[in-house]
């Protein structure tokens, strides 16, 4: 394959578009060989985010075999089983099964958000397929000492979202991401976001499939994290934290995940999601972030101290 740009930058070879029947869906996922075959894959993987969202990131790996999927109900890829919910335990099967395709080895994951938590269920189940994981902000509740209130303000979100559709959960939600510091008993007590004041929509369009709302948030955020199988595992696992999230929950949820594996989380440019594609162009963190993630993975910690 000629090279191509991919992401903006030249000399990044074009993706190669592939599919995997695994159990209850259709995965699609991309492959973007590498100059070089020093290096195993490398995995970028969020969640409910679809592969479009590292496209950037993915294109400041030229030298390296870049990966990018939709998990299971995102964009291109289908559940063929009919269910509703989508489980931390499927994506991380799903996962598995990809890794199998790819027929490269243990490879490296930089997995964000929903995808950290489904990695860390991979690396708890898999650890040979994976030689080392950053888990950028995994939404851990069930680690956090808050975990009370903070799963019932997720189930807040998901109640809000089934009775009054889109834009209110929507609104919920991102009130909720980015709350600072512990969430308290009467966090749900709070009277409702306007959703127009996120530039959400009112009505409610009577749709209940949301990839977020609907089929990933209870799952992903009450998974109960296996912590003795992530720290006997052969896999080298890295908690990652962006400079600019400190205090939101899935932010917390990185400092408790290197806590409770005796380690010290590390600092990441930007916040919990800003380096990821929105279609505007670039985002403005991509580049450092691109750096920081190549240090950290090359064995370069420079840890953070942990705590929630």
């Amino acid at each position: 394959m000629s090279p191509a740009v991919d992401g903006g930058l030249p000399g990044m070879t074009a993706p190669q578009t592939h599919t995997l029947e695994t159990q209850g869906a259709v995965l699609t996922y991309d492959v973007r060989p590498g100059s070089s075959a020093s290096e195993p894959p490398l995995l970028l993987i969020g969640s409910p985010m679809a592969a479009s969202g590292f496209a950037s990131l993915a294109a400041r790996f030229p030298d390296r075999t870049v990966v990018t999927y939709d998990p299971r109900g995102a964009d291109r890829s289908r559940r063929t089983d009919g269910a509703v919910e989508s489980t931390p335990e499927e994506h991380a099967d799903d996962l598995s099964r990809l890794v199998d395709a790819l027929d490269a080895g243990p490879v490296d994951v930089f997995a964000s958000s929903g995808g950290a938590v489904n990695a860390l269920v991979l690396v708890a189940r898999h650890p040979e397929q994976v030689r080392t994981l950053v888990a950028h902000e995994p939404p851990a509740v069930q680690l956090l000492p808050d975990r009370e209130p903070a799963l019932a303000a997720n189930r807040h979100v998901h109640d809000t979202y089934v009775r009054a559709g889109f834009g209110a959960g929507m609104a919920e939600f991102i009130r909720l991401v980015m709350h600072s510091g512990p969430v308290t008993d009467d966090y749900t007590a709070q009277p409702a976001p306007d959703p127009a004041a996120f530039g959400l929509p009112a009505e409610d369009d009577g749709s209940r499939d949301d990839v977020l709302l609907a089929q990933n948030l209870l799952t992903c955020t009450s998974y109960e994290h296996d912590v003795e199988a992530l720290r006997r595992a052969s896999t080298r696992i890295v908690a990652a934290v962006g400079v600019g999230s400190a205090g939101q929950l899935a932010h917390r949820g990185g400092l408790a995940l290197a806590e409770r594996l005796g380690t010290a989380a590390v600092e990441f440019p930007g916040d919990h999601g800003s380096f990821l594609d929105a279609g505007y162009g670039p985002p403005h963190d991509v580049d450092a972030v691109a750096e920081r993630l190549r240090a950290v993975l090359a064995g370069d910690r420079d840890p953070v101290a942990a705590g929630s």
